[in-house]
C-alpha cells in the first residue's frame, strides 16, 4: 500500500442553489418542470453550482457559474458544453441536455444541464477494485482514434506551458523548496525538456483525471465526467494522472499498475519525464496567488506538488 497522504480538500468552495439569478433557476425548471430536490454535489474547484437537480418532469446534474465568481469559469463551461456536443459515444460521457449563456442582469452566466448519473466518487484513500475500474474505463477511451470529425485541441498544445516551467523555477526558486528537489534541479530539468512530444498522440485525453471526477456506478464500472479539458494526445497520459491521484490520497501501491501503463505505450522514462514536468507546474502554481473564488485551489496543487516528488523519490531510490 502507498502511504496515506495528510487529509486534503480535493475541492473548492461553491454558491448555492439558492445564489443563482432567477433567470437560471428558471432555466431549469423549464427544462425539468417544478424542481422539488436539489442535491449540492462536491468536487472540483468551479465557485459555480454543481447539483442534482429533480424536477417534475425529470432529474439532472446542473452546473452554473457566473463571471464575477471568476472570470475565467464561464468560459471553461462553455469549453465543456462544445466538447459535449461532439464526444464519441465510447468515451461514456454524460449526455448533454440543454444548455444557457446569457447576460442576466450585466453578468455573463454559462450553465449545462447533463444526464444525472446514477452514482458516487471513488472512494479515498483508493481501493484496489476501484483504481482497477478505473483503469479499465481509461484503457477503453485509449482504445482506438478519435475520429478526425471531433474538434478538440491537440494535448502537446494545450499543456505545452504547464509542462515547461523548470526553467523559469530554476531562474526565481520559491521559498521553502524542496531540499531534495533542490538536488535533483538539474535533472528534473532535463527531463522535463522531453515533455511536450510525448504528449502528441491521436486518442482521446481527458487530462483531468481526479477521484471527483469519477462516478463509480452500481455495477462497479467508472464513468468519467467534467470534460472541458478533453484534448487529442497520447493514449497513456489519463492512465498515469488516474494512478497520480492514487498517490495523492494514498491507496494501493501503484507500481503493480505499471503494466496497464506500458500496455498503453509509455516507458518507464516517460513517466519520469512526465511526472518531473508535473513537479514543475505544481511547484510554481502553488506560490501563485489564489484565483478569485478559487481559495482551496493552490492548497491542492501544494499538496499534488508533495506527491509528485514523493513519486519521483520512491521511483529513483532516492531518499536524499
Amino acid at each position: 500500500m502507498s502511504a496515506t497522504p495528510e487529509p486534503i480538500q480535493p475541492y473548492g468552495v461553491r454558491i448555492s442553489w439558492d445564489d443563482l439569478p432567477q433567470p437560471v433557476r428558471d432555466w431549469v425548471a423549464g427544462e425539468l418542470g417544478k424542481v422539488g430536490e436539489v442535491r449540492p454535489q462536491q468536487g472540483g474547484f468551479s465557485p459555480g453550482t454543481a447539483d442534482r437537480v429533480r424536477g417534475s418532469r425529470g432529474s439532472a446534474f446542473v452546473k452554473a457559474v457566473g463571471e464575477s465568481l471568476n472570470a475565467h469559469t464561464p468560459d471553461l463551461v462553455a469549453r465543456e458544453i462544445a466538447v459535449l456536443q461532439q464526444l464519441p459515444a465510447y468515451a461514456g460521457a454524460p449526455v448533454l441536455l440543454s444548455s444557457l449563456d446569457e447576460r442576466i442582469a450585466g453578468e455573463r452566466w454559462v450553465a449545462l444541464m447533463v444526464e444525472d448519473i446514477p452514482g458516487r466518487h471513488p472512494h479515498v484513500p483508493w481501493q484496489g477494485h476501484e483504481v482497477e475500474a478505473a483503469l479499465d474505463s481509461l484503457a477503453r477511451l485509449a482504445a482506438e482514434p478519435l475520429p478526425e470529425t471531433v474538434d478538440l485541441p491537440a494535448l502537446e498544445e494545450d499543456m505545452a506551458g504547464d509542462v515547461s516551467l523548470w526553467p523559469e523555477i530554476v531562474a526565481d526558486p520559491p521559498e521553502g523548496l524542496d531540499p531534495w528537489v533542490v538536488a535533483h534541479l538539474d535533472r528534473l530539468v532535463e527531463l522535463s525538456a522531453a515533455a511536450v512530444p510525448l504528449l502528441r498522440g491521436d486518442r482521446l485525453v481527458h487530462t483531468d483525471i481526479r477521484s471527483d471526477n469519477l462516478l463509480v456506478t452500481g455495477d462497479g464500472a467508472v464513468r468519467v465526467v467534467d470534460w472541458p479539458w478533453a484534448c487529442r494526445g497520447s493514449a497513456w497520459v489519463d492512465s498515469l494522472m488516474l494512478l497520480f491521484n492514487v498517490r495523492v490520497h494514498g491507496g494501493p501501491d501503484v507500481a503493480a499498475y505499471a503494466p496497464r501503463l506500458a500496455d498503453l505505450g509509455a516507458s518507464e522514462e516517460d513517466v519520469d519525464v512526465l511526472l518531473s514536468a508535473l513537479l514543475g507546474y505544481f511547484v510554481h502554481a502553488a506560490r501563485l496567488p489564489a484565483p478569485p473564488g478559487l481559495p482551496t485551489v493552490r492548497a491542492f496543487q501544494r499538496a499534488q506538488g508533495g506527491a509528485a516528488a514523493d513519486w519521483l523519490r520512491e521511483r529513483w531510490g532516492d531518499s536524499a
